[in-house]
């Protein structure tokens, strides 16, 4: 997926991982012919002759399919890769070979959670901010057929009241917390805040943040923004919420250390259309509520949905958190003069807000900016990320089992 780490853990996390609505793709495979999960990669991949190179590619594709289920992994057909990347090359592949392919969405749109929409000229994030990134060549030069992509840059900002700070931790994160000017002095004064915690085995998050990188960028950059993201102190989340946290001993404030990066020009919907093209596709179809009509239709069903839902919450729901979204059209051209802002405080009810603009370095007279309030999740509300403790862990291992 775009972003493994569950929701965000610090001030420094880019964005969360989603649960997405339910989406069918159906294709003339039959099941006897897909491989088996311990199979190697050379034994899966086909050997037809190489005049039947198309033959190949939906074979291919279709075992690359099978093991994902076969190991029960969510395919994400919004934001994530490579998973999305293999269904979404699937959907071309398998049209451009006469096969039936249907795609469905719960939701009135196309794109999951990438979905944007244009509002004063700016394409708007609607659940939130996603930036392209990528180390694989190809994924890259695969999205950039269906899109052009501009040169944006992941460079968020800290705000702890009022104080301004560069993330992720970098040199110019240490000048502005302590003063120095030298990664050798950043790198003394994180020891010395270390080894004066003396914490040897850290029993819950703020111990382990706290044993990673001090207490000054816990107390500012971390803690606040952590417990308005989980809905709960920093002593009651384990520790390895947090197993590490990037500290950049250079002035580099990329967020991510991909080799490509960018926001399809014109918004993620314009892109997924373009990769849709030409495919069924039904809209404000509930796949849970017409899933025996559905599964007639399909030799193989991907299902992009959560996995409680799935097993009609047999064992009971999983713990999610949620995010509601307040976004609103301001009458001047620049508001906060970058496209994310964390708010790392505890007293600032929202974690961050987004000014959209900024992703396509617009220049309209007017902004849109949202802002970004974490909440636990109920039924009726749209589940974000899990919760990411033992005992959400341990029901979901009984639905994984299913």
């Amino acid at each position: 997926p775009r972003n493994t780490d569950s929701p965000d853990t610090s001030a420094t996390d880019g964005a969360s991982t989603r649960i997405h609505s339910a989406a069918l793709v159906s294709f003339m495979m039959p099941a006897k012919k897909l491989a088996p999960k311990n199979m190697t990669k050379e034994q899966k991949m086909p050997t037809a002759p190489k005049k039947n190179r198309e033959t190949r590619k939906i074979l291919w594709v279709c075992l690359c399919l099978w093991e994902a289920l076969a190991s029960e992994i969510i395919l994400d057909m919004a934001t994530g890769m490579p998973a999305v990347e293999t269904v979404r090359r699937m959907l071309k592949i398998l049209k451009a070979a006469g096969k039936s392919v249907l795609v469905i969405d719960r939701r009135s749109h196309v794109g999951g959670n990438v979905y944007t929409e244009e509002i004063e000229g700016i394409q708007v994030h609607t659940y939130g901010a996603h930036i392209f990134h990528t180390n694989d060549k190809t994924a890259w030069e695969y999205v950039n057929r269906f899109a052009e992509f501009n040169r944006y840059t992941n460079s968020p900002v800290a705000n702890y009241h009022g104080e301004l700070y560069s993330l992720p931790f970098n040199m110019y994160t240490f000048n502005k917390m302590w003063g120095v000017t030298t990664p050798q002095q950043a790198e003394a004064e994180i020891a010395r805040q270390r080894k004066a915690a003396g914490i040897a085995e850290p029993k819950n998050l703020e111990e382990q943040a706290i044993s990673l990188v001090g207490t000054d960028i816990y107390e500012k950059l971390v803690k606040g923004y952590t417990e308005k993201q989980w809905g709960r102190p920093c002593t009651e989340l384990p520790a390895f919420i947090i197993k590490r946290l990037p500290v950049r001993l250079t002035f580099d404030n990329n967020y991510f250390n991909a080799r490509f990066q960018g926001i399809p020009m014109g918004g993620y919907t314009q892109m997924v259309e373009n990769m849709l093209s030409g495919i069924e596709v039904r809209l404000n179809v509930d796949y849970l509520e017409h899933r025996a009509e559905l599964n007639a239709l399909a030799d193989k069903v991907v299902y992009t949905g959560s996995i409680d839902s799935y097993f009609d919450y047999c064992f009971g729901p999983l713990s999610y958190r949620s995010v509601r979204f307040e976004t609103e059209v301001l009458d001047m051209p620049n508001f906060q003069g970058n496209a994310v802002i964390n708010y790392t405080d505890r007293e600032t009810p929202y974690t961050r807000i987004i000014e959209h603009k900024f992703f396509e370095f617009g220049t309209q007279p007017k902004t849109v900016v949202s802002r970004e309030y974490s909440s636990e999740w109920k039924p009726g509300v749209e589940p974000y990320y899990p919760v990411n403790d033992e005992k959400n862990n341990a029901l979901y291992g009984k639905y994984n089992v299913l």
